[in-house]
């Protein structure tokens, strides 16, 4: 949307090719930025903090919330190039494309780019990637309440760098992902983007995904600043109510981590409205905490549509304009995923004077620095040419499986599993043989290929029926799906049954197809009022268990269901967050027992379906009292998980410790593999602060530790913990450490609590900033 010019912009003068500092590469990046800027009219500067999005229209096949009302089916794509563009939205993962088709559209895309505007400078190219490269043919990932349950950082962290890496080899530049919004209401449909309902576990895990992003030169993007995930009743974009405190201690610490200690390079606001102030206009989240007190100097960049909500939703501005300079104002620099609010809205304002100069130039400083970091502004830069790129090479196909296989949680085992080589097995259930249940809503083919019909898949998805009869050959194997995931057909349910009952073991496949606003049962947009298994899915159960014959139920979902009303006859559990293209093998190693499982619950699985939300991070009523007849104990709790094989744990050699405030502890125990196979325990250190200031969780996650043990091995798992991981925010705002006695409790997980070790802190109280101490140390020694 070219802009017209000011009288000021009249007097802007371009000198020759040889007078443009802004080109050097040997000046420091403020220097070069200084230089272009002295340069830009008000309509370039402006160009530069809005998207195109290249292919995408109004026909109703939405992967944006309200795309259909906000996208123009036709624009005049030179006109809007005129004055330079600052950002190219999702040139593959709109349409299905392969990586040859989409480089050379991408290429002509930015060359057109760089010869319409006065000064040539290229695009920023921005994809989703939060379970791999969202774009036909890449490798799928588990999704993000996966990695959660892995309880492994540095694998996540590899991930994200081999995700990275193809999307730079194509031209991306940027990628909207990690989601470091912590779990608070498991019927929000987006539940599976996150990593957990525990923040020391979102933050550890977002952290080390933005490092391995960040590793590949891709700009890793966190989102969505913040408090999204508690809005109420587990609505989308629902209105958040929540105090200061609890977004400080809960909300925050991931997106804290993320900055500092993995440098993620950009922020995306959230669509929540906090005590009725959207994010997007919330100048104290956006500059004063952001900027002001964490030191933060990359780009905040809009929710699709977000700035436009602030008038057509939020009503918080009568126009586009007023939602422009709200959003300017609070510290949003570029607006996704099309220019709306930026483009003449916001040029008509500057001139007018409604909307400062310095507040263009401010984000289009943010902008262009983060372009020159990534090569941009430099001479001689050309977009990747097509060529053979492999964006599902083997080995991240094989990360695939580490991360599948390493999420699969056993919740429950009466010694059914692992299944005996020549059982006679009947396979049940609506996603015994569908790809789809291995599959979030942010993998292509649930997010852009369900409204391509017949297009296939893109990379192979073995299913649970296929890969468990590749695990156990000799295994006498029927199958029958009984129902639909959603529908209401009972039909089939008897026969399924009839199944079971001549099977020595039936296994039934139950959970979720993930899809956007209304398309699936788990995914952005579909939200549920409680949380029970879709469909008739629970009357398939209560066939199989009325055979008499030992059932186990596998789940591949985005949420955690409700099973408390068959646990007691079920023979074992199986939970499998979405697990990626390889998620099938990963899930029949399991039951097969090839793979011995070592994931833990990132979110606890709740009893009952209703008295939501229920999580483990309440304080003393949170929890169950005899002042209510709703109890929120869950079924699993957070961090549950079991192997095949049995673990010991000597106690710790010190039960009391003392520490000054500003001071650290080393704790310490020793685990043990008992069983006769190898096997993985996950180590978990809670806090427990019995008299605070302001109430607290009963407990909270602060280190854990995955130890691999041979049979008859063991390891020491020593833990250094700062004083700093005691703090919170205190009754006037401060976040605090204070003297007095503590617990440091280690546990299998949050409900299975197996030594405690006592500490006074001892010093004077402590305020403690942005610079604080966030997370423990581990280190793992063998014991003889």
């Amino acid at each position: 949307m070219s802009t017209h010019k000011d009288a000021a912009d009249a007097a802007v003068t371009d000198p020759g090719p040889d007078e443009q500092p802004w080109r050097d590469v040997t000046l420091p990046a403020e220097q070069r930025i200084d230089d272009l800027i002295a340069r830009l009219t008000t309509a370039e500067k402006i160009a530069q903090l809005y998207s195109v999005w290249p292919g995408a229209g109004s026909d109703g096949d939405d992967v944006a919330p309200y795309q259909q009302d906000m996208v123009e089916d036709g624009f005049d794509w030179q006109t809007l190039i005129t004055d330079g563009l600052g950002q190219l939205t999702r040139p593959f993962g709109t349409a299905p494309v392969t990586p040859a088709q989409g480089m050379a559209r991408l290429a002509g895309l930015q060359e057109a780019i760089v010869a319409s505007g006065r000064f040539g400078i290229p695009a920023l190219v921005h994809e989703e990637c939060l379970t791999g490269f969202t774009t036909h043919g890449a490798t799928i990932f588990p999704t993000a309440l996966a990695w959660g349950a892995t309880f492994d950082p540095a694998l996540v962290e590899r991930m994200a760098a081999a995700i990275g890496e193809g999307m730079r080899a194509v031209g991306v530049h940027q990628g909207l992902a990690p989601v470091l919004d912590v779990s608070r209401d498991a019927r929000w449909g987006r539940t599976e983007e996150t990593i957990g309902e525990d923040p020391y576990l979102v933050a550890t895990v977002g952290t080390a995904y933005v490092r391995g992003l960040e590793s590949a030169g891709i700009v890793a993007t966190l989102k969505h600043f913040a408090g999204y995930s508690a809005s109420r009743a587990g609505r989308n974009f629902g209105p958040v109510a929540m105090g200061p405190r609890e977004l400080s201690d809960v909300m925050l610490p991931p997106f804290e981590m993320a900055l500092r200690d993995g440098g993620a390079r950009s922020v995306m606001h959230s669509y929540a409205e906090i005590d009725g102030v959207p994010a997007a206009a919330d100048h104290r989240l956006l500059t004063d905490l952001l900027r002001d007190a964490w030191g933060f100097d990359g780009t905040v960049v809009a929710d699709y549509f977000g700035i436009t909500f602030l008038h057509s939703l939020h009503g918080v501005a009568g126009d586009l304009a007023a939602a422009a300079r709200l959003a300017l104002a609070a510290g949003v620099d570029v607006e996704l995923p099309i220019v709306r609010c930026y483009g003449r809205p916001l040029a008509d304002a500057v001139q007018d004077g409604s909307v400062p100069a310095a507040l263009v130039d401010r984000a289009v400083r943010r902008v262009l620095r983060q372009k020159c970091e990534l090569g941009l502004l430099d001479p001689g830069w050309a977009p990747p040419r097509p060529g053979a790129v492999d964006l599902d090479p083997p080995a991240a196909r094989d990360l695939a499986r580490q991360l599948a296989e390493q999420s699969v949680t056993l919740l429950a085992n009466d010694g059914v599993l692992p299944l005996p080589p020549t059982a006679s097995i009947a396979l049940v259930g609506p996603l015994a043989d569908d790809a789809d249940g291995m599959l979030g809503c942010y993998t292509f083919p649930r997010h852009v290929g369900l409204h391509h019909p017949g297009l296939p898949l893109g990379v192979t998805i073995p299913t649970v029926l296929d890969a468990l009869r590749t695990e156990l050959p000799k295994a006498a194997l029927e199958h029958a799906a009984g129902c639909t995931v959603d529908g209401t057909d009972t039909t089939d349910v008897a026969a399924a049954a009839a199944l079971a009952a001549r099977a020595d073991v039936c296994v039934v496949v139950l959970g979720d197809r993930a899809g956007l606003f209304g398309k699936g049962t788990s995914g952005e947009g579909c939200d549920v009022t409680e949380l029970r298994l879709p469909g008739v899915q629970e009357r398939l159960l209560d066939a199989l268990l009325d055979t008499g014959r030992p059932v186990v139920a596998v789940l591949l979902s985005g949420r955690p269901y409700a099973l408390g009303r068959w646990v007691d006859r079920l023979a074992a559990v199986v939970q499998a967050f979405f697990p990626g293209q390889e998620g099938g093998q990963a899930v029949a190693g399991v039951l097969a027992g090839r793979v011995n499982p070592s994931g833990r619950l990132p979110i606890g699985m709740p009893r009952h379906p209703g008295g939501q939300p229920a999580n483990y991070l309440a304080p003393p009523l949170g929890h169950a009292t005899e002042v209510s007849t709703v109890d929120p104990t869950p079924l699993f709790p957070f961090g549950h998980g079991l192997s095949y094989t049995s673990f010991s744990w000597e106690p710790p050699a010190e039960q009391e410790i003392t520490c000054l405030t500003d001071g650290e502890v080393r704790v310490a125990l020793t685990v043990r593999n008992d069983g006769a196979r190898a096997g993985v325990e996950v180590v978990q250190l809670y806090l427990h602060d019995p008299v605070a200031q302001v109430t607290r969780p009963v407990q909270r996650l602060i280190g854990y530790a995955r130890v691999a043990l041979e049979p008859g091995a063991a390891c020491r798992a020593e833990f250094t913990v700062p004083a700093d991981l005691s703090a919170y925010t205190g009754p006037d705002g401060r976040r605090i450490v204070e003297p007095g006695d503590l617990e440091l409790r280690f546990g299998a997980s949050s409900g299975d609590i197996r030594h405690t070790v006592r500490v006074r802190l001892h010093g004077p109280e402590r305020a403690v900033g942005h610079d604080r101490k966030l997370t423990s140390a581990v280190s793992l020694t063998d014991v003889p």
